[in-house]
């Protein structure tokens, strides 16, 4: 299973720096939470994916008894994914009011701040 995962996560990671390398702001956004997802998986396989009960501890108890599901990367996982989609909310948002005031999503073109005659 973990395998699978590394080959996912290895997938995920070309596909995004492929989609963020383009001068496309649309497909860097997409490429962001490509990313985002596999470091997303990376934790998850980190901590050892593998099933078992959940991590409670019956009343009494100082642990949990027998073979429990590691609570930590799942706890992170879901922390990330909230995180990272505040953060495309926002990257969006953004991309649109950029594309409202300049025309374009083209980040070459996006240049306002340069001379006219520096560009090629």
């Amino acid at each position: 299973m973990e395998v699978m995962l590394a080959v996912l996560v290895g997938v995920l990671v070309a596909a995004a720096v492929y989609l963020m390398l383009a001068q496309n702001v649309l497909r860097f956004l997409f490429g962001l939470i490509l990313i985002s997802n596999a470091a997303n998986l990376t934790i998850f396989a980190a901590g050892r994916v593998s099933t078992g009960q959940p991590p409670l501890i019956p009343e009494g108890a100082d642990a949990p008894i027998g073979f429990v599901a590691n609570a930590l990367p799942q706890a992170l996982v879901l922390t990330a994914i909230v995180i990272g989609f505040g953060l495309f909310a926002f990257a969006l948002v953004l991309a649109f009011r950029a594309y409202e005031a300049l025309g374009t999503l083209n980040s070459d073109e996006m240049r306002v701040a340069e001379p006219m005659e520096d560009r090629p």
